[in-house]
């Protein structure tokens, strides 16, 4: 069976120059101009999705950064001028936040359209593993090719974010909030990302993880530099590698590639992949902090094994000292009635969270403006080494 291929390259330098050099050898390795033109046919709609995930300074480790969108529009200019990019943020606009992370002035430069991601089309996916209808980002559904450009980073809900999750920003502003009380468990959550996934059809994927982020992620982590760039066109694949370096030997330790695998969805595990360019021991992160881990087994019957899971799983926990009582983690909570209440305190309004209501989807920790909120984990979770 032939493996499918990615392109594992070292970067260490956010010039542009550098980094389009980076890319064509990557394409270089996957066949050149011959593979470039089968990916992009000529004058095709393409659409970039870089991760607007909110309102981000340039250079900020919360979103793709500008160089490397800049660095992927000019080989893409190559082959057609039909180009667009869009993302819909977890809070905040997206046009905004395109303009103050400096991605709307390379897109300016360059001739390449924003894409409101506001109008949505409806679609049917028949052959759904957890969902079969959807609305997604109209502009997303009808592109002819669509090129990924997530960052890589630690995530509390799912471990890690990378192609798979960035596709999440194709659902349009605050709905992403019933996706998450809908699907309150992380097995049902992957489920949906992949039939999203299905809808939203990626062609290729960019991951840069030059300084990715590690800890507290997706919003409110802390640098560390792995010097990556990962291309490839399956989305497993890619995030299977970038998982491998950042210290899950095992892929399906991070639950959305656990359920891939299960379901055959796409390669995942090492003897599917052939990695080109750079080793994965050559690449590999030391000293990676992980947002969460989870090698716990039992003998005991799934039931109790499940609940045993669910009682030493994090919680959401505030920083008293980061927080400035602006409410948003209780507007973000997906829960009605929200699980977050706002209690005057002396220091002023803080949240408290109801943890027997609360599904642990961490959208508050995930878009706290000032990074308070951080995922604690309880005794019994420690003590099962059941998070690191």
């Amino acid at each position: 069976m032939e493996k499918t291929k990615v392109v594992l390259l070292r970067c260490n330098d956010y010039n542009v120059d550098i980094i389009e050099r980076k890319l064509r050898e990557g394409f270089s390795l996957l066949g050149g101009d011959e593979y470039l033109r089968k990916l992009i046919p000529v004058n095709c709609k393409v659409l970039l999705k870089p991760n607007l995930l909110r309102i981000s300074e340039p250079g900020s480790l919360t979103v793709t950064h500008f160089t490397v969108f800049e660095a992927i529009v000019r080989i893409v200019k190559e082959y057609t001028n039909d180009i667009a990019f869009g993302d819909s943020p977890g809070y905040g606009d997206g046009l905004k936040a395109a303009r103050r992370c400096g991605i709307l002035e390379v897109a300016e430069r360059y001739g390449v359209k924003y894409a409101d991601f506001s109008e949505t089309v409806h679609v049917v996916l028949d052959e759904a593993l957890i969902c079969k209808s959807w609305d997604v980002a109209k502009v997303a559904f009808d592109a002819d090719v669509v090129i990924t450009l997530p960052r890589l980073k630690t995530h509390a809900l799912t471990y890690f974010t990378g192609a798979v999750k960035n596709q999440f920003g194709c659902i349009p502003g605050m709905s992403k909030k019933t996706w998450h009380a809908r699907m309150p468990e992380v097995e049902n959550f992957s489920k949906m990302l992949l039939d999203l996934n299905s809808v939203v059809k990626t062609s290729f994927s960019i991951l840069e993880g030059i300084i990715a982020m590690e800890g507290n992620g997706p919003s409110n982590g802390t640098p560390h530099r792995m010097d990556t760039l990962i291309m490839g066109e399956s989305i497993t694949a890619v995030d299977s590698t970038a998982v491998r370096l950042i210290g899950y030997e095992d892929p399906t330790e991070t639950p959305v590639l656990k359920v891939a695998k299960e379901h055959n969805y796409g390669p995942v595990m090492p003897s599917e992949i052939e990695v080109l360019g750079e080793t994965i021991e050559s690449m590999k992160a030391t000293n990676f902090k992980l947002c969460r881990i989870a090698k716990f087994t039992t003998n005991v019957s799934p039931i109790l094994t499940n609940l045993i899971k669910k009682l030493a799983s994090p919680n959401p926990a505030l920083t008293e000292e980061k927080c400035i009582g602006c409410g948003r983690c209780r507007e973000v909570c997906p829960e009605e009635p929200k699980v977050i209440t706002m209690v005057k305190k002396a220091a002023g309004n803080r949240p408290v969270w109801n943890l027997n209501k609360c599904i642990r989807c961490f959208c508050c920790q995930e878009l706290c403006p000032e990074g308070a909120i951080v995922t604690r984990y309880t005794k019994l979770g420690k003590l099962l080494r059941l998070e690191r």
